[in-house]
């Protein structure tokens, strides 16, 4: 996900959950569970790492 984020000119912001409780918390109010990767696009959520979500989002 990285990788493509990444290829595509996204900036991102990778939190990891497992040890920041606040952002773990503010993931699970926006995506309703604990899977992760949780991606956040002009507030429209993808869990997983769905790239023809995420390609039709980010063109």
């Amino acid at each position: 996900m990285k990788e493509y984020l990444t290829k595509k000119g996204v900036a991102y912001r990778d939190v990891n959950v497992a040890v920041d409780r606040a952002a773990a918390h503010e993931m699970v109010q926006k995506s309703g569970q604990m899977g992760v990767p949780v991606i956040v696009v002009d507030d429209k959520v993808v869990i997983g790492f769905d790239q023809k979500e995420l390609d039709r989002l980010l063109n």
